[in-house]
């Protein structure tokens, strides 16, 4: 257990393994008794975007490691650094569970009830194929990973067509010009690569950045995950954890919560052996994302 591999691990789980649990939470922070002293009101802050603690109790503040030699040394027994991360690595081990997803910025991962899906085909709607052809995207080369979808909202009692990407949970991201959402569960969308037991892994925000990849280098070579949201980090590792890639390349947006995606993934790809992170973000500097980046070298303007 090292240090970078410490600072993976959500200060929830190490809170558990000394038996204390929120007494309240929301989407942003959990709220705790401290375990640093006896008090009636809960006053030990877990901010789950930093995966720091703040005690408002004395105003003492710190992370994971920081904790843990608390725990240590009230335990009466050595608490260096080294000894910190000794006991992480026993008590819970290397973690696969990102702690940075900027939770206040990701978005949900929860079901959209009021979309209904009514039918799957191949794209044939002429407005769709021209908003790929907008975005700079191969349509022939989209149509292999897309599908056109029919959807109805049960709020308004209306019905749209829009373009499909599904995921590994049966669920399908969809967009149009004028929507952008998820039906069914969201989840990340994994592509196998056509290269044998690729070496390389490559992971997108999202489809348009994913179709802009192939419709550029007219191949897929290397295995694939698109997140669909950065809500959907955390799935993403499990597909990489002990598969053996060497070469992990992210092409996450160029705004804050793609620097803190970036981040993340880097804390854990250090966690896998032989592993190399290649942020691909300056790529595409000073634009938004990949797909803006290659729509302004083809004066595209959506």
């Amino acid at each position: 257990m090292n240090i970078e591999q410490a600072k993976c691990i959500p200060l929830s789980s190490i809170l558990e393994k000394i038996n204390c649990y929120p007494v309240k939470y929301s989407d942003k922070d959990a709220w705790y008794l401290s375990p640093r002293r006896i008090e009636k009101t809960a006053s030990f802050q877990v901010c789950y975007k930093t995966n720091r603690w703040h005690d408002w109790g004395d105003g003492v503040h710190g992370d994971g490691i920081d904790l843990v030699r608390f725990h240590l040394n009230q335990s009466g027994v050595n608490d260096t650094v080294a000894d910190a991360l000794r006991w992480l690595g026993n008590m819970i081990g290397a973690s696969t569970h990102i702690a940075f997803v900027p939770y206040d910025v990701a978005g949900s991962t929860e079901t959209d009830k009021t979309l209904v899906l009514k039918s799957v085909t191949a794209i044939k709607h002429q407005a769709l194929v021209q908003y790929l052809e907008k975005r700079g995207i191969d349509v022939a080369l989209a149509k292999r990973h897309l599908k056109q979808v029919y959807v109805s909202n049960k709020k308004t009692g209306k019905c749209f067509y829009a373009l499909g990407l599904r995921n590994e949970e049966n669920g399908y991201e969809i967009r149009n010009p004028y929507f952008k959402g998820c039906v069914r569960k969201k989840y990340i969308t994994f592509v196998r690569g056509t290269k044998p037991k690729s070496n390389d892994i490559h992971l997108f925000e999202g489809m348009m950045d994913y179709l802009t990849y192939i419709s550029i280098k007219k191949t897929h070579e290397h295995d694939v995950i698109i997140l669909n949201s950065l809500a959907c980090l955390n799935y993403a590792t499990a597909y990489i954890k002990g598969y053996g890639y060497r070469m992990a390349a992210t092409w996450f947006d160029n705004d804050l919560s793609g620097q803190k995606a970036t981040e993340a993934m880097a804390a854990f790809f250090k966690t896998e052996e032989d592993l190399t992170h290649k942020p691909m973000n300056k790529t595409y500097s000073g634009h938004e994302d990949f797909n803006a980046w290659h729509m302004h070298n083809l004066n595209l303007v959506v």
